[in-house]
């Protein structure tokens, strides 16, 4: 009967969404800043209601617990549909997360998806630039920013994928630290090869110990990917195998 629970997420989470937005609408017009908080704390609200409802039990484990007030630099594993839901559900305060342009395409989500995010157009230089300068104003502005450094869902069988150099450039340009997640359960609960795999159970984010950028220059952004790199792999090992459905 699995069938009926995914047909009862799907309908709960159209109901959800439809209510995110009509929310998100009038929240839209209070700016970039306080809008765009506002709109993501209406999707962290979201993301509770909607996960308890399927049946996905959220915890966050903190090896480090970030601060608001204190920017950084989050980076994580990607690896399922749920991330975009476990983003605001395991980051409590407002933060700015990078995503595709070609989400902002879905009707409804894509209206909240392009007010609550930067997003890039990852075959357009110009635009990955100026989606690059959107995320530093954020930070410039005290807000976090989140990118998942893989690029897209990892297919490729090892728990990460080889990462890109964007964000620990900007960690390295900017003097913020970068913040590394680990998303561990996400793709046993919704594999990203069909949202009609979706299943009930534990989620877990872990909160790794934050990377300083101290001293660094752009000579060490190698170094700095890599050491990152190490770092969550060897986190996703110690908390056991991951699914990749």
């Amino acid at each position: 009967m699995h069938w009926l629970y995914v047909l009862y997420a799907l309908i709960l989470f159209g109901l959800t969404l439809i209510l995110t937005f009509l929310l998100a609408v009038p929240a839209s017009f209070l700016g970039e800043t306080r809008g765009g908080n506002l709109i993501y704390k209406i999707c962290r609200a979201w993301a509770d209601v909607w996960l308890a409802g399927v049946g996905i039990r959220h915890k966050n484990i903190y090896v480090h617990r970030p601060q608001k007030g204190s920017p950084c630099i989050y980076v994580a594993n990607h690896i399922s549909f749920l991330d975009a839901a476990l983003i605001v559900k395991a980051v409590r305060y407002p933060v700015r997360p990078l995503g595709k342009i070609e989400m902002t395409k879905a009707p409804l989500f894509g209206f909240i998806y392009k007010k609550a995010i930067v997003v890039v157009d990852r075959s357009d230089p110009e635009h990955r630039a100026a989606s690059v300068r959107r995320l530093v104003k954020q930070l410039q502005k005290g807000i976090s920013v989140f990118i998942f450094p893989e690029g897209t869902f990892n297919l490729t069988g090892k728990p990460l994928a080889p990462f890109y150099d964007g964000a620990f450039r900007m960690a390295i340009e900017t003097g913020y630290p970068v913040q590394p997640v680990l998303f561990l359960d996400a793709g046993k609960r919704l594999p990203n090869t069909s949202i009609f795999k979706l299943n009930p159970g534990r989620s877990r984010a872990v909160f790794l110990e934050s990377v300083p950028v101290d001293g660094l220059t752009l000579d060490d952004v190698h170094r700095l990917k890599t050491l990152v790199h190490e770092k969550m792999e060897k986190g996703l090992n110690d908390y056991g195998p991951l699914s990749f459905g």
